[in-house]
C-alpha cells in the first residue's frame, strides 16, 4: 500500500524515475516477506504501462496472493502430528493426586 501511495503521490509531477524505482523496490520486498508468486510478475509489468501505473496494482496483487493461499490451505490443511513413542490406549495403574490441604 506504500508503494501505490507514494506512486500516487509522485505520479502527476511525472517522476519517472523515482516512480519505477518505487516498483523495483516493491517487487523485491514484497516478495522477500510474502514469498514468490506468480502473480507479481504481471503485476510488476503492468506498473511500466503509463496509465494502469497509476491504479492501486500492488496492493490488489498482494490482497489476491495472500486469499488464494489462505484458500489452499483450508482445502488442504497441514497433517497432524502424532507422538509414536506413546503406546495409544496405555494409561498409568493409578492416577496420581495431590494431598490435600486441610484448614
Amino acid at each position: 500500500m506504500a508503494a501505490d501511495g507514494l506512486q500516487i503521490l509522485l505520479g502527476p509531477l511525472g517522476m519517472v524515475g523515482p516512480v519505477q524505482a518505487i516498483d523495483v523496490l516493491a517487487m523485491i520486498i514484497e516478495t522477500w516477506l510474502i514469498g514468490f508468486h506468480w502473480l507479481l510478475l504481471p503485476t510488476f509489468a503492468l506498473e511500466f504501462i503509463p496509465v494502469a501505473d497509476v491504479l492501486p496494482t500492488w496492493t490488489g496483487c498482494v490482497a489476491i496472493v495472500i486469499f488464494r493461499r489462505q484458500r489452499e490451505q483450508a482445502k488442504n490443511p497441514p497433517p497432524i502430528d502424532v507422538d509414536v513413542s506413546v503406546p495409544v490406549g496405555r494409561l498409568p495403574a493409578k492416577p496420581t493426586v495431590p494431598p490435600r490441604i486441610s484448614e
